[in-house]
């Protein structure tokens, strides 16, 4: 139990944050998940918006820091190759 003002405060805020974050990593593998979705029906157009979409939203999971950039940077690569499969 925090004994000190400060810390009654941290643990509010950070409870506060730890709900926005969750929402953000939460929303982000929504993204990612239509994302598959459209790399298994085969679909290389629908697939290539829902990356367009998604991408950005990840980069917003690094710049709010819920995402390591090189996390991120991983991911969308491997997106993108699998995306570019379809084609061949």
């Amino acid at each position: 139990m925090a004994n000190h003002k400060s810390a009654e405060k941290r643990i509010r805020r950070n409870a506060v944050r730890a709900k926005t974050n969750h929402a953000r990593v939460s929303r982000i593998r929504t993204f990612i998940k239509k994302v598959e979705a459209a790399i298994t029906t085969g679909d290389k157009s629908s697939a290539q918006e829902a990356f367009q979409v998604a991408m950005p939203e990840m980069h917003r999971g690094v710049t709010k820091g819920v995402f390591h950039k090189k996390t991120i940077a991983r991911k969308l690569s491997r997106l993108s190759a699998r995306i570019k499969a379809l084609g061949v």
